[in-house]
């Protein structure tokens, strides 16, 4: 199979894209992305982009003001649905929002798979307010991550789909860069999965209690920016 359109990919993926959600590794990441938006939109309007399922925006739902989902996926929609979350079906490089209309725009393990990655940050940063954020995870380009995936085989997504079957891009520091629009200035970084080799070391008694606490202390420090598996900028809007 060749690789798919992104809208058919996430659709065939829905049906299993909680099944692994539970395991202690997605925990920590969720837990890691959760916080960061947290620190910046607690008490405020933010926007999921790519919100899936609605895992990470029922979190973010508790502590913003407002809370709004948006997906290219119906298949992973309707989960996010039945999770009573306000949600719209809509591309990242069309967000349907008027422009400075919410205080953070967020987005976790989606930028890396849209090819008009420069279109999808200017449509986040029109959407958020003058001093508003933007917070963009991306895959790291220089990460212990990267290189276990080169490494290893495919991972089923579905019956008859795995994770090369999609567009993926890995980006450095500079790359990032590139991407952010006139008005949008880097001012934080949040590494993620720093230290973690294999997801599978978090099972692993008292060792992976460790490693949890070590990632959650590396992740704001001046390591993670080259080594986080995940890379979040964190960018405010002029």
């Amino acid at each position: 199979m060749s690789a798919l359109d992104n809208r058919t990919y996430y659709d065939d993926f829905a049906g299993w894209y909680e099944r692994e959600r539970h395991l202690p590794y997605h925990r920590m990441l969720d837990d890691l992305e959760v916080e960061i938006v947290e620190r910046y939109a607690a008490g405020k309007s933010a926007v999921e982009v790519g919100c899936g399922t609605g895992l990470i925006l029922d979190r973010v739902a508790k502590f913003a003001t407002e809370a709004h989902g948006i997906d290219l996926s119906a298949g992973m929609l309707e989960r996010a649905t039945r999770r009573g979350l306000t949600v719209s079906q809509a591309s990242a490089t069309a967000l349907p929002l008027p422009a400075a209309s919410v205080d953070v725009a967020y987005s976790f393990k989606v930028l890396a798979h849209i090819p008009d990655i420069a279109g999808a940050m200017r449509e986040m940063a029109r959407v958020v307010k003058p001093g508003g954020y933007v917070i963009a995870e991306f895959y790291n380009a220089r990460s212990i991550r990267r290189l276990v995936k080169a490494l290893k085989p495919p991972t089923a997504v579905s019956a008859k789909t795995h994770d090369e079957h999609v567009y993926t891009r890995y980006d450095d520091a500079t790359a990032i860069r590139s991407y952010l629009p006139a008005g949008l200035e880097w001012v934080a970084t949040r590494g993620i999965r720093v230290i973690t080799p294999v997801a599978a070391v978090l099972r692993v008694p008292l060792i992976g209690a460790a490693v949890r606490w070590a990632e959650h202390k590396l992740a704001d420090a001046p390591v993670a920016r080259d080594h986080g598996g995940f890379l979040v900028a964190i960018c405010r809007k002029s």
